[in-house]
């Protein structure tokens, strides 16, 4: 019910911004606005206010929205109300209320951002964890526990900026690079990393990022680089068992710490989770202290089928063991973790901005890759994992949700900017060609294109859907 909400709220909120650009530069314009609908199909609710020419409804279908607006060419006009019709208005104010509806999208997103820079945004310290040999960080001589500070002169608040600037590298075309076809490196070029070791001497590091391919994307792209955030130890310790699990049924119980698996010596929960997840349906044979007693515990593993690294499409499949058991946690290491990034009034509108353009460029970027087969089209979400992420930010609180609400207003406005029919910017394309022909775009190539705009968005559609029922079918 949570994420059901979450989601019709988040629809709700970005549509009636979108749409109320649309309405609010029209009435500028003097154009007269039939109807304001939030959802599409049949009515469920009308209202029209005193001295009002327009409708304002909802409907039954929450997914959008739209204003309909006096226009000779889907209804015969009254000869005096013509002056108020949207296809008799100058091209230049039809372009204005057309490109008006995504930058309200893009100027929530803005406000949401300062409201949260003002406020402050929990995220986790840029803190390294083990960098493994033979990785681009481990060459660039990085250390496990510095901070890392700044990325190519860009101040690193947490390690969530973090990743999103690397990102923005990966993708950063090299003007010197040979264009990269599908397997071959995205950017062939390095990035200067700032950081401090955790006794507070500073580094500097040329990080190489020329071995990433596309295929990388589609993760965790860090992973190869070498750079992990860095997590406290935690010990093979039991602290918590599920009702009717593996664990309870073998006698684990809360406190209890495991000392070795197999005969192998155990230093962290990470290694027990690793014997337990190669052992499914096995016998593995826990030599646990408890007090002062040690206690020969036998458990077998649940088989459990889940999916395969990077949610491979159509879903590699794997089997691995589990019990039911989680470690006990020392929330004091946790909590020190994180940090809170929060700017004074006019650093956060800079910050705000900032966001809002590099998001925008960087899902440019990904759909322009996509679609010369360098990024995978498994990146395409549709609704239902909208409707997932909703959900989880939701039940993380305010900051987290406004968050979720501000990313999916940017590529609401940035996708309705696409120069395909049906969608702004494909409006937009034909005012721009009407400019330079000096005349309106003809009805048959407004239809043809309308057919067009109809099967992208549909493959576009399927392709969404179908990326949303394999995550939710492997988990």
């Amino acid at each position: 019910m949570i994420t059901l909400l979450a989601f019709v709220l988040a629809i709700a909120l970005l549509v009636v911004f979108h749409e109320f650009g649309h309405y609010w530069v029209a009435r500028r314009c003097g154009v007269k606005v039939l109807r304001f609908s939030l959802g599409f199909g049949k009515v469920i609710y009308s209202k029209r206010f005193a001295n009002s020419d327009t409708e304002w409804v909802i409907s039954t279908v929450p997914l959008g929205g739209y204003v309909k607006m006096l226009d000779e060419r889907e209804e015969e006009v009254a000869p005096q109300d013509l002056p108020y019709a949207f296809n008799r208005k100058p091209v230049y104010q039809r372009m204005a209320i057309v490109v008006a509806g995504p930058l309200a999208n893009f100027l929530l997103a803005i406000v949401l951002y300062w409201g949260l820079f003002v406020h402050g945004v929990p995220g986790l310290k840029p803190v390294l964890g083990d960098v493994p040999l033979g990785t681009p960080a481990a060459v660039a001589r990085m250390q496990s526990n510095e901070t890392i500070l700044r990325i190519d002169g860009e101040p690193v608040p947490s390690w969530q900026e973090l990743h999103w600037l690397m990102l923005e590298s990966v993708l950063r075309e090299n003007p010197e690079a040979p264009s990269s076809g599908s397997g071959q490196a995205l950017n062939h070029g390095r990035v200067t990393i700032e950081a401090q070791s955790a006794s507070g001497t500073p580094l500097s590091h040329s990080l190489d990022i020329s071995g990433l391919e596309a295929k990388d994307l589609d993760g965790d792209f860090l992973d190869k680089l070498g750079l992990h955030l860095y997590q406290p130890v935690v010990q093979p310790v039991i602290g918590n068992v599920a009702a009717d699990s593996v664990a309870q049924r073998a006698g684990l119980q809360r406190g209890d710490h495991i000392l070795s698996a197999n005969g192998a010596a155990l230093v962290n929960w990470m290694d027990l989770v690793e014997v337990i997840r190669a052992h499914p349906a096995q016998s593995v044979l826990l030599d646990v202290q408890r007090g002062e007693s040690t206690l020969h515990i036998t458990v077998v593993p649940q088989a459990v089928v889940e999916s395969g690294p990077n949610n491979s499409w159509p879903g590699t499949r794997k089997t691995v063991g589990k019990i039911g058991a989680g470690p006990e946690v020392d929330d004091a290491a946790w909590k020190a973790m994180f940090t809170e990034v929060s700017y004074g009034p006019l650093k956060a509108l800079t910050q705000s901005l900032r966001k809002t353009w590099e998001t925008s460029a960087i899902s440019l970027e990904m759909m322009g890759k996509m679609v010369i087969g360098e990024v995978s089209m498994k990146n395409i979400s549709g609704p239902i994992t909208i409707a997932d992420y909703a959900g989880q930010s939701a039940k993380m609180g305010v900051v987290a949700y406004l968050s979720f609400l501000a990313l999916i207003s940017i590529s609401l406005g940035v996708l309705n900017l696409l120069p395909i029919p049906l969608l702004d910017g494909g409006h937009l394309l034909y005012y721009v060609a009407e400019l330079v022909k000096g005349s309106p775009v003809s009805e048959t190539s407004w239809e043809f294109g309308q057919k067009i705009g109809i099967a992208l968005l549909g493959t576009l559609m399927v392709f969404a859907i179908y990326n949303d029922i394999n995550r939710f079918v492997s988990g």
